[in-house]
């Protein structure tokens, strides 16, 4: 059976999270604070976990820092975290990705979407278009590997030229393999700014990236869905 935790300090939230998730066939432990949240991490490895952000004692951004920053712990640092949270500003989500979460759900929350979240996230961790090395900071796809420590990008061991902006595309693809992104969703989410319809600055860097990723690897790893963006070749 796979484990849950929810993490949530609003009782009638975790108790609708964690009985719809029991009634899924999950093993659920509840915290209703940062302090039990640790204590939960710390005698147990979970499948993944649902975490709100303003929490008493820990907040959500220091429970994923505590989190990803177990380097004793390989399972439990890769553990797979969904965020759902009230905070809906788009530069919220970005940081709070960007900070080691796998998912942010903006509240209020369809518990069917909260299910299919999961599972998509749980098909990727358990072996889907990439995989995270067991205890290593690396990410890789179909040959190529992306090592976080190190902040570069190699092909079967040799390392590309990539910009630091290819660089940060690249890694929302990998962390994200399943998503279709928009040039919107590329250009906020790595440039952190609001993306003007008439810049064609994500279309210069797109094909460059592309290019360079093609030519190592010697097929497209990038695919164009026509009308709506960009995705990594093989995501669902």
């Amino acid at each position: 059976m796979r484990k849950v935790l929810i993490v949530e300090d609003d009782r009638e939230i975790r108790k609708l999270l964690a009985d719809y998730l029991g009634n899924k066939e999950f093993e659920v432990t509840q915290a209703g604070d940062g302090r039990c949240a640790l204590a939960a991490m710390k005698d147990s490895v979970y499948d993944v976990i649902l975490m709100d952000m303003m929490l008493p004692y820990n907040s959500g951004t220091e429970l994923i820092k505590t989190l990803r920053g177990s380097r004793r712990e390989p399972a439990v640092a890769r553990t797979p975290v969904i965020v759902i949270s009230a905070k809906s500003g788009v530069d919220t989500r970005i940081e709070t990705l960007r900070m080691g979460a796998d998912d942010y759900i903006v509240k209020p929350f369809d518990l069917d979407e909260v299910y299919v979240r999961i599972e998509a996230l749980l098909r990727r961790s358990e072996g889907g278009a990439y995989s995270r090395e067991a205890g290593e900071e690396r990410l890789a796809y179909r040959g190529f590997e992306y090592d976080l420590e190190k902040n570069e990008v190699r092909y079967r061991g040799t390392a590309l030229k990539l910009t630091a902006k290819e660089r940060a595309l690249f890694l929302l693809f990998l962390k994200n393999p399943e998503k279709t992104f928009t040039k919107a969703n590329l250009y906020e989410s790595v440039w952190e700014d609001e993306y003007l319809y008439e810049d064609n600055t994500i279309n210069v860097h797109m094909s460059n990236l592309r290019s360079k990723l093609k030519n190592a690897g010697g097929t497209e790893v990038i695919e164009t869905v026509w009308g709506i963006g960009y995705k990594l070749k093989g995501g669902e």
